[in-house]
């Protein structure tokens, strides 16, 4: 007996290893993309977002700054979001290496059906599901990112800093892109222009953690040149805090 028990033991573990191994699968960024389909949203505003997010996964600045970082490859999430109860995983974490990749999540972004249409807007409930999925990410990151874009402010659940404390306690940097809407806006002129503007709203409100930041897109037309911007600046920002990383780390020999 002691033969088959030495080789369940021996599978055990090699099965444990690897695991491990594969749990522990590193990547330069962990990014949940968190975009606002709330009823301010409509149809022409919503395929302006989705196909400003699938270009930008194509664009070649993106993929060269891709290639630059340590391991030269990111994981991301894209999630929408409405009201308390509306989240939504839409395309779930997806390794991007290289062009073919970055293409292929973007055409999933671009194909998917609308989660949500006609909600409030609960911008603290999108930062919380955005929590969530970092901590089930299968990959692992020094950065953790979660990126919220949206029209308006807050206007379902809790407050938005709320959440944003709990993120930044977690280590996790919480950036925004605010997409300007020009008044009036009809029903929603408050929401999706509140005092002092919503890009302050953001600064003040939403974005927090380590090189926090708000890019604006002056309209919806905008939106691809402001997303691609962004996710360049939050793929160099993980490439800078692993080159500070690795310099305090001590060498060590074996």
């Amino acid at each position: 007996m002691r033969a088959p028990r030495t080789f369940v033991v021996a599978a055990l573990m090699a099965t444990t290893a690897w695991t491990s191994t594969h749990a522990a699968e590193r990547v330069d960024l962990l990014l949940v993309l968190a975009a606002d389909v709330s009823g301010s949203m409509d149809n022409s505003k919503f395929e302006l977002q989705r196909w400003g997010y699938a270009t930008a996964f194509s664009n070649p600045k993106v993929i060269e700054a891709l290639r630059g970082g340590p391991r030269g490859r990111v994981a991301a999430a894209f999630i929408e979001w409405s009201g308390v109860l509306q989240q939504k995983v839409v395309i779930d974490w997806t390794m991007i290496s290289n062009d073919e990749t970055a293409r292929q999540f973007g055409d999933r972004i671009r194909e998917a059906p609308r989660a949500f249409a006609r909600n409030s807007t609960s911008i603290s409930a999108g930062i919380d599901f955005g929590m969530t999925q970092l901590d089930r990410a299968p990959y692992k990151a020094h950065r953790r990112v979660i990126d919220v874009s949206g029209d308006g402010d807050n206007n379902s659940g809790r407050a938005p800093t709320a959440a944003r404390d709990v993120a930044i306690a977690k280590g996790i940097t919480i950036n925004g892109l605010v997409i300007l809407t020009e008044p009036p806006s009809h029903s929603y002129s408050s929401h999706t222009n509140p005092p002092g503007g919503l890009a302050n709203y953001y600064r003040n409100n939403v974005i927090g953690g380590a090189g926090a930041f708000v890019a604006v897109a002056e309209n919806f037309n905008s939106f691809g040149n402001a997303i691609t911007k962004k996710l360049i600046a939050e793929i160099a920002q993980a490439e800078s805090q692993q080159r500070e990383d690795s310099q305090k780390r001590p060498n060590l020999v074996n």
